[in-house]
């Protein structure tokens, strides 16, 4: 009898990860193919631009290239990798923010779309440009739970807090929210 074959797609993250730890670049594609799209969502949503979040994932995965060797694995990959993706996310705002570097908006002009499309694509414009405006962590937690649909616990070990102080950063962030957003949306 032959022994299974088994595809690089179906290898859990963890078992890729330590093939990363062996320099296996075809590992590093597979998590790059399996975990790239949702990590430049976050990193888009964290940063408002989409030239930066590119940044901030192809960092992330540079890191993880160069450190897969000591991935403790005492979470999840996709736990670890959004703590990761928040951090450089974070570090890279501030750095922008310290050189006095305006942050691309990303915002595209709308091509021709019913008059409905239009003022959907707007309020999405002021709710985006709203969550930039909040505090890191607000806005780190609100994009977590809401866009990323990470659970209460997932969203609260990716921040490093506990699940009180996440409710409480996300009671925040939904006040503010709603504060610069009143009259602004119908």
């Amino acid at each position: 009898m032959g022994r299974a074959v088994t595809r690089i797609e179906d290898v859990p993250d963890e078992t890729l990860v330590a093939a990363l730890a062996r320099r296996d670049q075809r590992a590093l594609a597979q998590l790059v193919q399996r975990h790239g799209g949702w990590a430049a969502r976050f990193a888009e949503r964290m940063t408002g631009s989409p030239h930066i979040a590119e940044e901030v994932v192809q960092n992330a995965f540079l890191r993880l290239w160069n450190s897969a060797e000591h991935w403790e694995g005492r979470s999840r990959f996709t736990t670890w990798f959004y703590r990761v993706l928040h951090n450089l996310a974070v570090d890279e705002l501030r750095r922008r923010r310290s050189s006095h570097e305006e942050l691309d908006e990303g915002l595209e002009d709308p091509a021709a779309t019913p008059p409905q499309l239009l003022e959907q694509e707007r309020n999405a414009a002021r709710v985006r440009a709203a969550l930039e405006r909040l505090p890191e962590r607000q806005r780190a937690a609100l994009v977590l739970r809401h866009y990323e649909g990470c659970s209460q616990g997932e969203a609260a070990r990716i921040l490093g807090i506990s699940e009180g102080a996440l409710e409480s950063l996300l009671s925040r962030g939904r006040a503010t929210l709603r504060e610069q957003l009143r009259g602004e949306l119908h």
